[in-house]
């Protein structure tokens, strides 16, 4: 290691600027936001300058571009015993400015030892990535329970893994999903299991898979994914998603196909509420997103009843997913003010949509689960007033590799379903509107030219 990095507490120190220009304003700027004293002292002004001008501050920055005012202020510098930098030039430093990440508290410094700022620059860029936007939440947790773990853990194992827990289990995960009170509540539990020798409780996580391309898998999710210990998992999840997960994690399929129903919601519900207060981090992976004909909202409220943290994590759904993937704006300036998703089919105890509202011109339908339900879907919609004209598209498996699209019109739906209902079909979708003659389609499943774009 050629550099040592050490974190210094500038706050209320003197720290000397030398030059002038966008160099030396960024490091006065960045030794500001450390809280330092910044005194500047532009290049022309050195010949009036002593080493004892310099004596006491923390350090000495140098910009000034020119190499003799460059070395006649690092001079005075080591003479003064002050740390010193001169930009761009290594064989000059005393220490060098690394790359940094400044995430609300939490700062990562990369260096190349002055090799190649690019290439540290790259670096910085990959970990803002990946790091949580509310990272800042997790280490005000941390300081927030300090004292009390210190004071109440006197084991110092039993204390390490309490702050593990914190930095990896359900109150870090319900600080960076935003839920401060929560991942509070959540923390004092964990200090009152560590105190007493009791077994943690776990978290689940509500999580959207998206339509099928595991690229489209947010980040978070694909975090979560990792670290989860078992994965409840819809059927319509395909494998490339899955292969994401931790190697040892235990896959569970509670899919409910139509038809082929294996897991009711009760079931589901009582296994995440059994496996989180067993201490496991368990993810609920669901097609699409899970708060859009998902039922996670019902998963939601099982473990809140329970008192068990739980976090939602959302997905592309469907709608957006697969219309994208086949070129078809849900919205359009000329075509469609309006959207929405509806379900081709009524779930018990649901409400009817209101199909006259829906058959409106400039307006788009999105609709779930409606391939085996198309005949239903057309004639609600004819009989609600649709035009028997309006374009239709049904994209099966959309963004997956075997995507599927069949395009025609409304009062052909039964039939241009009726190649999407087999029994090795995936998942369809139904978009009824003008905006759907704008799929890219080469050809129709019938062999000729799709619909004439609408201008």
């Amino acid at each position: 290691m050629k550099h040592l990095p050490l974190f210094f507490d500038l706050r209320g120190r003197r720290v000397v600027v030398v030059g002038e220009g966008p160099a030396a304003d960024r490091r006065a700027a960045l030794a500001r936001t450390a809280g330092a004293v910044i005194h500047r002292i532009e290049g022309h002004q050195l010949a009036g300058i002593a080493a004892a001008d310099l004596r006491g501050a923390a350090a000495v920055f140098i910009a000034t571009g020119d190499i003799e005012h460059d070395t006649v202020a690092q001079r005075l510098a080591k003479s003064a015993g002050v740390p010193v930098n001169v930009a761009d030039r290594p064989r000059l430093c005393d220490f060098i400015l690394p790359a940094i990440v400044d995430r609300d508290g939490v700062v990562v410094a990369i260096s190349t030892g002055g090799a190649s700022p690019t290439l540290a620059a790259t670096l910085r860029a990959r970990i803002e990535a990946v790091l949580p936007e509310r990272i800042g939440n997790l280490v005000r947790l941390a300081a927030a329970f300090r004292a009390q773990a210190n004071a109440l853990i006197a084991d110092p194992a039993r204390r390490r893994a309490f702050w593990r827990r914190i930095a990896e289990g359900p109150a870090a995960r319900l600080a960076l999903a935003g839920d401060e009170a929560g991942a509070r509540r959540t923390a004092l539990g964990e200090l009152d299991a560590a105190r007493r020798h009791l077994a943690s409780v776990g978290i689940a996580h509500i999580v959207g898979a998206g339509p099928g391309d595991p690229d489209l898998l947010t980040l978070k999710a694909a975090q979560l994914l990792r670290e989860a210990d078992a994965i409840l998992h819809d059927d319509l999840v395909p494998p490339a998603i899955l292969a994401r997960a931790r190697r040892d994690a235990e896959l569970v399929a509670v899919g409910k196909r139509k038809g082929l129903a294996r897991w009711t919601q009760d079931e589901i519900n009582a296994d995440l509420v059994r496996r989180v207060r067993a201490g496991q981090a368990v993810v609920r992976l669901k097609a699409g997103d899970p708060f859009v004909f998902g039922r996670g909202g019902e998963e939601v409220e099982a473990l809140r009843e329970a008192g068990l943290p739980v976090s939602v994590v959302p997905g592309v759904t469907a709608a957006l997913g697969c219309a994208a993937s086949v070129g078809i704006p849900l919205t359009h300036r000329r075509l469609s003010s309006a959207v929405t998703f509806v379900s081709g089919h009524a779930a018990e105890g649901s409400r009817e949509a209101a199909w006259p509202a829906l058959a409106a011109q400039g307006h788009t339908l999105a609709i779930y689960m409606g391939a085996t339900e198309a005949p239903s879907v057309r004639d609600r919609l004819l009989g609600a007033g649709a035009d028997p004209t309006t374009p239709v598209a049904i994209i099966e498996s959309g963004t997956r590799p075997d995507e599927r699209v069949s395009i025609g019109r409304l009062s052909d739906l039964a039939r241009l379903a009726a190649s999407h209902t087999h029994g090795d079909a995936g998942p369809s979708l139904i978009i009824v509107g003008d905006v759907a003659a704008l799929a890219e389609v080469e050809f129709t499943d019938q062999g000729q030219p799709p619909l004439a774009k609408v201008s």
